[in-house]
């Protein structure tokens, strides 16, 4: 099964689901691990702990990625630097990134935009 990004009917935010069990999700089952997917970046934080934001610099759009040794997200095209909450830890970035709730049922992730 692929991963879903589907509005929600009740008129809130869209739900992403990211299926661990999918080989494109590898990375998500080991701590420190992360993906990206339509815009979010998701990542294993261990102990079955997830979080996932919006993988769009607030700077100037481009695409952060996980630094798992160093715990945060660098963004590769003006050196702005975000902490695993989206807080601004460097500029030229002013404003954090969004972040969006996660829950998990059996091998699907959730993420509520």
């Amino acid at each position: 099964k692929k991963d879903t990004d589907t509005a929600d009917e009740t008129g809130g935010g869209s739900k992403l689901t990211v299926d661990l069990s999918n080989p494109d999700n590898a990375a998500l089952n080991k701590a420190g691990g992360y993906i990206i997917v339509s815009n979010v970046i998701v990542i294993n934080k261990g102990n079955d702990n997830y979080t996932a934001m919006s993988s769009i610099c607030t700077h100037a759009g481009c695409t952060v990625s996980y630094s798992a040794a160093a715990n945060n997200l660098p963004c590769p095209c003006h050196g702005s630097l975000f902490d695993i909450g989206g807080a601004v830890l460097k500029g030229p970035a002013t404003k954090p990134l969004t972040v969006y709730p996660v829950s998990k049922s059996g091998n699907i992730l959730t993420i509520t935009r």
